[in-house]
């Protein structure tokens, strides 16, 4: 080999050797990174994020969610947000109108959102695509928000009756009957969604259970 191939030679060689360091420190410093928003997303537990929701019930904005999501160490921003939501895995902002006039409305997004934001960053953390929490979080999450929609212009629809017929001797109980079946109908949704949680987790507990039952043959 000449010396003009022996220095070009030499030369890919660190060039090589430097890209391959620099990937091994990104990938480390990505590692690093999870590890560090995971830890901090278990401080957030079921009982922090039913204070959270009760909270918000009314609804929290784009702003309100980062804040919360900054308050518990998860990185949020507004273009990542609005992903989520454009992919589906998180639930469309409501149109809310101000109180007041020329106050405009705005736009709102279910305590939920809260919950599933958590979920959603568990499992990057735990290196799942998009695809795959698209694929395994979704199967139902449509249908539970198409029926908590339904439900909610079923009762818009009965208060405004309710309200024209307020003089009507059966109002009363009827107005009864409406409450009822609206904390019947947020149980169904409640229950629903955490039937959805709990099946969501099997994948996980899959892959934990393969790999324990994998680890054996490589030792081998």
């Amino acid at each position: 080999m000449n010396p003009l191939s022996r220095l070009y030679s030499s030369t890919l060689v660190r060039v090589a050797r430097a890209a391959l360091v620099q990937r091994m420190a990104v990938q480390r410093a990505s590692l690093l990174a999870s590890r560090e928003q995971q830890a901090n997303m278990s401080r957030i537990d079921d009982s922090t994020l039913a204070n959270l929701e009760r909270q918000y019930a009314s609804g929290l904005t784009s702003a309100d969610l980062i804040d919360v999501c900054s308050a518990h160490g998860i990185q949020l921003s507004e273009a990542t947000l609005r992903k989520y939501v454009q992919l589906g895995l998180l639930p469309r902002s409501v149109r809310v109108g101000r109180k007041g006039k020329h106050k405009g409305s705005l736009g709102l997004y279910p305590a939920r959102a809260i919950r599933q934001l958590v979920r959603i960053k568990e499992m990057m953390a735990e290196s799942y695509t998009i695809e795959e929490i698209r694929r395994d979080f979704l199967f139902v999450r449509t249908d539970i928000e198409q029926l908590e929609q339904t439900l909610g212009c079923i009762f818009q629809a009965l208060a405004r009756v309710l309200k024209q017929r307020r003089q009507d001797t059966s109002a009363e109980r009827a107005s009864r009957e409406v409450s009822q079946a609206k904390r019947q109908g947020r149980d169904l949704v409640a229950q629903l969604s955490s039937i959805e949680a709990l099946l969501i987790q099997r994948p996980r507990m899959s892959g934990v259970h393969m790999g324990a039952e994998l680890s054996p043959a490589r030792a081998s």
